[in-house]
């Protein structure tokens, strides 16, 4: 064969690898990044400056000037860290939500809501329970109290909504940033859109609107669903992090009760409606039976390891984010996994107000931390995933994390 030609099919076979590359590793193509793709500021001819005109989205919260419940504090006497409720004791309250986001023109409170409905919210986190500007859980309802799916500033239609207060992180950017980042990169990321938010006419400042980590239909979020009547589930969403207030959500797996764990487990999917103590025993022995795979003799065994419960690539692909990003809360708190219908778990990214050197934690630059966490301390001790991780970090630095 002429070498000439040789050396043309050379070319273009470098190009459309190329090309395929970029393609495998932009995985969420259809990821709407609103910083790129809504229209930049520009003031409006009518506006006299009397009020906020914007060009992000505005939420309008109102509860009847009730106080928001959900923000922590301490006992006078005995220290002790409490949670505040309403007069009569609950922990939220109804209210209703309107959404004024016009698209390609700016946004005034004054202006008629794109999308309303009724809500119960309550103030949400762990330490930013403390901190002066809150971020609030909320969940949409109709007037039957019904949840009540709906599309948020071109967000999938979901009825659970985190309204997410940056305050340890300064820049504002860092859920925003890294959820779509992670969106790029691994098979599900929450989706993220900046907003400003009022609550009872006072003006709160920028938040981030987030999706929860939940299932969804039709698509969106994770793929799980349950059967209640016939006590059968096609997946679940797990928790680390701190415990949860009932019983039946807190559960014991492998980790657990070795003492291996620093932190609790909680079943997230199915919730309190359709968990039974049934499903929860499954789950919780279902998701032993991985960790008991990975801490046993035969861990990097292919046939009764863990390789063939779990996604080696999500793993990877989580550990290389938070690394990326030193967010050393993750693997402890805050972290998210979940098992999909085609039977093996995930991980989910969340929460990175502290990570790159935020809230006076020093910036370590010269070594690894996630590797001494649960499960990657012995994914780590099998040469498959090390060199995983090194393979998918060299790819993902020439795409989705390149300079």
């Amino acid at each position: 064969m002429n070498k000439k030609l040789v050396g043309l099919i050379a070319c273009a076979l470098i190009v459309c690898i190329s090309i395929l590359g970029e393609q495998y590793l932009k995985q969420d193509s259809d990821r709407y990044i609103q910083h790129e793709m809504d229209p930049p500021y520009s003031g409006c001819a009518e506006c006299d400056g009397k009020e906020l005109c914007t060009n992000l989205p505005i939420v309008k919260i109102d509860t009847g000037d009730e106080t928001i419940p959900g923000r922590a504090y301490r006992d006078k006497k005995t220290r002790r860290r409490l949670i505040e409720t309403t007069r009569d004791g609950r922990d939220r309250i109804e209210g209703s939500i309107e959404i004024i986001d016009h698209g390609e023109e700016n946004n005034h409170e004054s202006d008629k809501a794109t999308e309303k409905s009724r809500m119960i919210i309550h103030a949400r986190g762990n330490s930013s329970r403390h901190f002066d500007k809150l971020g609030y859980a909320v969940k949409l309802i109709k007037k039957n109290g019904k949840s009540n799916d709906m599309e948020m500033m071109g967000m999938d239609p979901h009825h659970d909504w985190v309204i997410h207060g940056p305050y340890v992180d300064k820049s504002l950017m860092k859920n925003y940033l890294w959820y779509n980042v992670g969106g790029q990169i691994m098979d599900y990321a929450p989706n993220v859109r900046f907003c400003e938010v009022f609550i009872n006419g006072e003006y709160m400042g920028v938040y981030v609107m987030a999706e929860s980590i939940t299932a969804g239909e039709n698509g969106a979020r994770l793929n799980l669903s349950v059967d209640k009547k016939n006590q059968m589930y096609s997946g679940y969403l797990i928790r680390m992090d701190r415990g949860f207030d009932s019983e039946i959500k807190n559960i014991e797996p492998f980790t657990e009760y070795t003492y291996r764990a620093g932190t609790k487990f909680n079943i997230e999917y199915p919730g309190k409606k359709n968990l039974t103590p049934e499903i929860a025993d499954s789950i919780e022995q279902d998701f032993s039976n991985f960790e008991k795979s990975l801490y046993s003799y035969d861990y990097d065994d292919k046939k009764y390891g863990y390789k063939s419960r779990i996604d080696m690539e999500s793993f990877a692909d989580y550990f290389i984010i938070n690394e990326f990003t030193q967010n050393y809360d993750a693997g402890w708190f805050s972290t998210y996994v979940y098992k999909d219908k085609d039977a093996r778990l995930r991980m989910c990214i969340w929460d990175f107000n502290y990570a790159n050197d935020s809230y006076e934690v020093k910036t370590r630059i010269d070594k690894f931390e996630l590797h001494r966490c649960l499960w990657f301390n012995m994914l780590f001790m099998d040469e498959d995933f090390v060199e995983l991780v090194i393979k998918r970090y060299r790819e993902l630095r020439t795409g989705v994390l390149s300079e």
